[in-house]
């Protein structure tokens, strides 16, 4: 079967009663993880955003805590599958500050992994790609925005020094 288009998908939800769109918001919860994940953040979680990005940082948290540090293969497997999470979390809240909270974030529990990742190419390219993209993405943001976010970058600049 092949997908229809989002302006398709629009026209025809908008042809659905209240109580059949609800039906289907529940149907398409049964299907995928990621789809209950994503209509319990626009029912439970958007409306603050400070909350849920605490919730996501004691994920973060928790998966790091939980990476395999006997070799550098399982160390980027894990970093890897930690970065497809976060990436994931920021697509539901599409919030820029958001975003670069919990890359920053992201980043930080990175310099954090014991052995460094200074050792290891991969995992330091990964490093500063996402450091980079950091960058381009503060200096989209207002120019208060920019100076807090530029700040907390410098203190991971910092941390990163530290290694």
């Amino acid at each position: 079967m092949k997908a229809v288009t989002v302006r398709e998908l629009r026209k025809a939800l908008n042809d659905h009663s209240r109580d059949e769109l609800v039906e289907i918001c529940l149907r398409l919860s049964k299907f995928k993880k990621e789809n209950k994940e994503l209509l319990t953040y626009v029912l439970f979680e958007s409306s603050y955003e400070e909350g849920y990005i605490e919730n996501v940082k004691e994920e973060i948290d928790m998966q790091f805590d939980a990476i395999n540090t006997r070799t550098f293969y399982y160390i980027k497997k894990s970093v890897r599958k930690i970065l497809r999470t976060v990436k994931k979390f920021i697509r539901y809240s599409k919030n820029k500050e958001t975003e670069i909270t919990l890359l920053i974030y992201f980043c930080e529990k990175l310099l954090e992994v014991k052995p460094s990742i200074k050792k290891n190419r991969l995992l330091t390219n990964l490093y500063i790609r996402e450091h980079n993209s950091i960058e381009k993405k503060i200096s989209k943001l207002h120019e208060d925005l920019q100076l807090d976010f530029q700040n907390m970058l410098e203190d991971l600049a910092e941390k990163e020094s530290d290694f």
